[in-house]
């Protein structure tokens, strides 16, 4: 017991004045759950699983309701999508240690485990996003002319068009879901924030990358270019109120987030340079020569994707230190 605490409690009763509730002890000062193990190869799969989900469903609405010219950007989509889905895998295997660990998790379905829906939610993803992809290239004329391409040629368009949008929506934001579920104090405290912050910097993120690629290899419609603009611009204000309100509504629990070295990371990384400094960019580009658009949207998107990076290092870095903080634990659980 808190010494210090007892003998000052009598004084402030006699004064009138409520006694100060001490913190909670724990055993010798160690932590009281165990913090997760995930380092860098989940950090690069939560950004990697963003860009491909969202730009799945950028390449869906694309074809849906583009003209002609806007079709170019679904189609760069839909090869941003599958390039950032190849390595996930491959990411999520290396964490596991072994192959076979992620061969059983798709042996069974649990409905009220994050892990057991995001792993088959990746997994019908891919399936449907291979199937996209090998239509696409067959109409880019990738595959020639003979019986493979005809084959590729019957793969369904609009059927897999139809379910890349759930399955996108849900593999750009199940991640934050996935860290909300646990018992790391950061993450589960204010648990409703977490999945549409990640959601909002998927579409940031996934915009920036192909507005990027689209300012690199010219040749499209510019008013693809200047809606996929308008979108991102969208994500990242939503993306930066989710995370005032979410930083703000965690209190003393956000300390390993907002303080530090991670703290300063995140503020100027994040907030600063990938959300802020973007948003004036996009500004800018109304008021300079048009000269200076193709030059502003790259450099922009690249602060973008730095951004997005820095956001979910911060999260998952912030989250282990909030899991060692007993005190922490104790605030969230009571």
């Amino acid at each position: 017991m808190d010494e210090s605490f007892v003998s000052r409690a009598p004084s402030e009763l006699s004064r009138g004045e409520p006694a100060a509730t001490p913190p909670l002890p724990s055993y010798y000062g160690q932590p009281v759950i165990h913090k997760p193990h995930w380092k860098w190869l989940i950090i690069v799969y939560f950004f990697l699983g963003g860009i491909a989900g969202a730009s799945a469903v950028i390449a869906a609405i694309a074809d849906w309701v583009g003209p002609g010219d806007e079709r170019r950007a679904g189609r760069i989509s839909r090869y941003v999508s599958f390039a950032a889905l190849l390595p996930t895998p491959v990411l999520l295997i290396l964490d596991l240690g072994r192959p076979e660990r992620f061969i059983n998790m798709l042996r069974i379905v649990k409905l009220r485990s994050p892990m057991s829906t995001g792993t088959w939610g990746l997994t019908l993803f891919g399936i449907v996003s291979g199937c996209r992809m090998v239509r696409q290239v067959a109409d880019d004329g990738l595959l020639g002319r003979g019986s493979v391409a005809r084959l590729a040629g019957l793969m369904p368009r609009r059927g897999a068009d139809l379910a890349s949008v759930p399955l996108g929506f849900f593999v750009a934001g199940y991640t934050g879901i996935l860290l909300a579920a646990t018992a790391i104090p950061l993450w589960a405290k204010r648990a409703l924030f977490l999945g549409p912050l990640f959601l909002a910097s998927a579409f940031s993120t996934a915009t920036a990358t192909i507005i990027a690629v689209m300012s690199l290899f010219p040749g499209g419609s510019l008013m693809a270019v200047s809606r996929l603009e308008r979108l991102q611009a969208v994500a990242m204000v939503a993306e930066l109120a989710l995370h005032t309100a979410w930083t703000s509504r965690l209190g003393e629990t956000a300390k390993p987030l907002t303080t530090g070295r991670t703290g300063h990371l995140l503020h100027h990384g994040t907030i600063g340079a990938g959300l802020v400094l973007p948003l004036c960019l996009h500004a800018a580009k109304t008021v300079l020569p048009a000269r200076w658009s193709r030059p502003l949207r790259v450099i922009g998107s690249a602060f973008v994707l730095g951004g997005g990076f820095i956001l979910r290092y911060a999260v998952v870095v912030a989250g282990r230190d909030s899991a060692d903080d007993p005190q922490a634990t104790f605030d969230w659980a009571k």
